[in-house]
């Protein structure tokens, strides 16, 4: 089968395409080599078998040539972190996604596939339950509470504990303008795909982690942040209490996914969860890598918070269980991964004060009053 990889240079989208590589697939990679992700190369570790192409997702020409010469297509490509610059978001996420199926429908292209990678950040807060009101889905966490220390969330119509809940693929809830993108995404994607009969998977992946992860991102990345702390002799931050609860995913477990939906029918006009199958704190995450490190000190909370964080999130992925598929990988495995491909990365030095630097400068990084 001859396959499009949108953002075939970056994370998901490089392991993907080594994968179906292996699978005896045809792969042509349409990647724009963005900041802050690249820094105007190819990576070393593209594959030299696939067909490379630089530029942007909206180039309609550009889309229309490669389309026209593929069977099926996964669209990873995206403007990711935490900026606000919001119009980009829509324009680059919803935009590229639209013309796929624009030129699909316009140039009469017969494709198997289009996989399209959305994120678990279009739940938003996710879903809780309250003793008294059941089912809520609450919205993001108002400044004031974050400001005074107040982190979890209570029922907005009580005022009552709430319990998290593993949350199901029917909650769609974004709070930021990175998960509206996703979730639109979702949207056009599916809703295109159902009513011009182009087969269609969108994967709302959770936190994926391994290697080749950007060291560029400011906001993104535990497994990163956490690594070239402790790799540098020091101490993470742990960002509110330490106990937010996040659902790390391995990048081969996310790429068995990924390669799953690809040919079972099952799977078509669908939206799945690809998730690591158990709820971890990120104290619990950052211990994982400060035992890799062979340390003995712990990371520190400081009792700022990041502006616009969930409190806790951790998706359900009975849906894709039910394809045959499990993460088969735990935080370990990923630190374990992402620890020696980092090995290999040079001018490492400075980039976590510049990130820093930059989420404060943003106004990302809060004091709280505790």
């Amino acid at each position: 089968m001859r396959v499009l990889v949108t953002g075939g240079a970056g994370f998901i989208g490089s392991h993907t395409a080594d994968r179906l590589l292996a699978m005896g697939h045809e792969v042509t990679v349409l990647d724009a080599l963005v900041p802050p992700v690249h820094r105007g190369a190819v990576p070393s570790y593209v594959d030299p078998r696939v067909n490379f192409y630089q530029g942007d997702v909206r180039n309609r020409d550009l889309v229309a040539n490669l389309l026209k010469r593929a069977d099926a297509v996964y669209h990873f490509a995206a403007h990711q972190d935490y900026l606000p610059d919001f119009a980009r978001f829509a324009d680059v996420n919803i935009t590229s996604t639209a013309l796929i199926y624009e030129i699909a429908v316009a140039e009469k292209l017969e494709l198997a596939r289009v996989v399209v990678a959305s994120s678990q950040a279009a739940m938003g807060e996710g879903l809780y339950l309250c003793e008294r009101h059941g089912e809520v889905v609450p919205d993001m966490r108002p400044e004031s509470s974050l400001a005074a220390g107040q982190w979890d969330i209570p029922c907005p119509y009580c005022g009552g504990p709430l319990q998290m809940q593993e949350t199901p693929e029917r909650i769609a809830n974004p709070q930021n303008a990175y998960g509206m993108s996703k979730y639109s995404q979702e949207m056009v994607a599916l809703n295109l795909g159902r009513r011009y009969r182009i087969p269609t998977v969108a994967l709302r992946y959770s936190i994926v982690q391994g290697p080749r992860q950007s060291v560029y991102n400011a906001y993104s990345g535990a497994c990163r942040i956490f690594c070239l702390h402790y790799m540098q002799g020091m101490v993470p931050t742990l960002y509110e209490d330490g106990q937010a609860v996040r659902d790390y995913v391995n990048i081969d477990d996310v790429v068995d996914a990924n390669v799953l939906v690809l040919s079972d029918e099952r799977a078509s006009g669908r939206v799945f969860n690809v998730g690591g199958g158990r709820p971890v704190t990120t104290r619990q995450f950052s211990d994982v890598v400060m035992a890799h490190y062979g340390s003995a000190e712990p990371g520190k909370v400081s009792g700022e918070y990041r502006f616009g964080d969930t409190r806790h999130i951790f998706s359900d992925v009975s849906q894709l269980r039910s394809l045959g598929w499990q993460p088969k990988r735990g935080p370990a495995d990923s630190v374990s991964a992402y620890a020696s491909w980092l090995e290999g990365v040079p001018d490492l030095d400075g980039i976590l004060e510049e990130a820093s630097a930059r989420m404060r400068a943003l106004g990302v990084v809060r004091p709280s009053g505790r």
